[in-house]
């Protein structure tokens, strides 16, 4: 991975935001930081979300009448296997440089912690081959596959995201737990 690309991740988990871009924010602001190039899906009045390539920003409504509100913000790590640094946004692009096809956890975590940046261990039933870490400052989750595709290498970062806020919580979980 480049130093420009692995930077940008070390931001976004200690900074919990896209470019400023917080989870909060409404599609107005998120737009605004990103740009217009991106895939809106609304699956109903409630929810929808926008994919800026590698970033997706969700949110939620108690009803058609009432305004969007950020839920969060994933970062599909694992699509830069498949597309390289051509999925990235290209704000994202303008900033960092060029992305390469993985991202290394360990070499993650080696920076954050010169940065005095630390990710807590979760625990998830999925482990070993699967784990969950956890940033309490930012509220930045990250899921970390130990066994996967030769190509991506053990220890490649699949996806990370703040956590699940707002009136809705998904999957049933209790509101500000570090989920993916």
């Amino acid at each position: 991975m480049t130093p420009y690309s692995l930077a940008f991740s070390v931001d976004v988990v200690a900074s919990g935001t896209v470019l400023g871009a917080k989870p909060t924010d409404s599609p107005d602001q998120v737009t605004a930081i990103l740009g217009a190039d991106f895939a809106e899906n609304s699956p109903d009045d409630h929810g929808m979300w926008r994919d800026y390539g590698m970033a997706e920003f969700s949110w939620v409504r108690e009803s058609p009448h009432h305004p969007w509100e950020g839920h969060h913000f994933t970062l599909h790590v694992h699509r830069l296997t498949y597309w390289g640094g051509s999925i990235v946004n290209r704000a994202i692009r303008d900033r960092y440089g060029r992305f390469d096809h993985h991202l290394r956890f360990d070499e993650l975590q080696r920076l954050l912690a010169k940065r005095g940046v630390h990710m807590e261990d979760v625990p998830d039933a999925n482990a070993p081959a699967f784990t969950l870490r956890w940033q309490p400052a930012s509220h930045v989750s990250g899921g970390v596959v130990a066994t996967c595709r030769a190509e991506d290498g053990e220890g490649a970062a699949e996806i990370v995201q703040p956590p699940f806020g707002g009136w809705w919580c998904f999957h049933g979980a209790r509101q500000g737990a570090p989920l993916l």
